[in-house]
């Protein structure tokens, strides 16, 4: 059971203007300061053939965070599902739960953008059946400890996991959610969940998840229904609008690059500017004071309990991003939580 009130983040893994070297070393030490900030979990995008996604394989680089932290959990938001082999995927999921001591968090998709699914192969069409049979093996392997492989002339044989995960039954599962539909799976499921749409949007799917929990699940407390936005923090506002601006627009380039490359619509539009992505909720840029107050209202508005900081895109220097995480650690943090003491009291 969780106590009190919780931060994550959610990280594209955008390229921005680095060396791709420079880019992998600073992104590092950037999951570190998360760790130091006390962030409960890293959460990474999966995206293919596309500078807005430099972890086109997230289990290599979350290898990577495993070894350069020691307390922060993390996961990929989401692995997309039909990409993947099961038996491999299934491994490799034991692999890094061991090897960062039972730390990993898993959510699985089918992909925000077909082009993609279409890139290995898989008809864009099929992939929900890809996704309900991949994640199906994968599940019953974690929770049985065994699959069922095949041999030579066709035959069957029941095996027993290698490596299994450390965390039992299975690491916790996370599920993104755009649709009070997915949300009711979700809930059915007995996954944490995580929303990137506006407000109003995602309190329909949160209110339909915390229904559907409470008749699957009776009394037992809601899991994590987070909520992902844009946020940088300075010392004064100006300076911060400035920086999520011209930042931004950088990002907004990755994130449009397949869509107007290959002239193809993307499943979850973002607008262009800063300025109307603030306007609409999903973004805010202030002072410490003004963050604490956007991230509040926003949690009520979208009916959320985990807040999922999106501090690092475009073209924000290491500089620019330490700086934001370190006023939101040590200044808006700490508002947020006597608010939420004060709340319950």
């Amino acid at each position: 059971m969780r106590s009190g009130m919780e931060f994550g983040v959610f990280d594209h893994l955008d390229l921005g203007d680095s060396p791709h070297e420079r880019f992998y070393r600073e992104r590092l030490e950037i999951v570190e300061a998360y760790e130091r900030a006390g962030f409960y979990s890293y959460h990474v995008a999966e995206h293919h053939l596309t500078p807005l996604g430099m972890a086109p394989s997230p289990s290599v680089f979350l290898a990577a965070v495993a070894q350069r932290t020691k307390l922060l959990r993390f996961g990929p938001m989401v692995t997309v599902a039909p990409l993947y082999h099961p038996l491999r995927l299934l491994e490799e999921i034991g692999m890094l739960d061991q090897m960062s001591g039972g730390r990993l968090e898993l959510a699985f998709g089918r992909g925000a953008l077909g082009a993609e699914v279409r890139f290995f192969d898989v008809d864009p069409a099929q992939s929900e059946k890809a996704f309900q049979e991949i994640v199906g093996f994968v599940l019953e392997g974690l929770r049985e400890g065994a699959v069922t492989v095949s041999e030579e002339g066709g035959k069957k044989r029941r095996l027993a996991l290698a490596i299994p995960p450390l965390q039992k039954p299975h690491p916790p599962l996370w599920y993104g959610i755009h649709s009070p539909q997915a949300a009711e799976r979700a809930a059915r499921l007995g996954m944490s969940v995580m929303g990137l749409d506006v407000a109003s949007q995602v309190r329909v799917c949160s209110d339909r998840f915390a229904a559907v929990w409470k008749e699957t699940h009776g009394e037992a407390p809601l899991p994590r229904i987070g909520l992902g936005r844009f946020v940088v923090v300075g010392k004064n506002a100006k300076d911060a609008r400035a920086a999520a601006r011209r930042a931004y627009k950088r990002w907004y380039e990755s994130f449009t690059f397949l869509s107007s490359l290959l002239g193809v619509s993307h499943r979850h539009s973002r607008p262009p500017e800063f300025e109307a992505i603030a306007e609409d909720g999903r973004a805010f840029a202030g002072d410490p004071e003004g963050v604490a107050g956007y991230v509040r209202a926003q949690l009520e508005e979208a009916g959320a309990n985990y807040f999922v900081g999106q501090f690092a895109f475009g073209n924000l220097s290491l500089e620019e991003t330490l700086r934001s995480i370190g006023l939101f650690a040590d200044e808006v943090m700490p508002m947020l939580k006597h608010a939420a003491r004060l709340a319950s009291v």
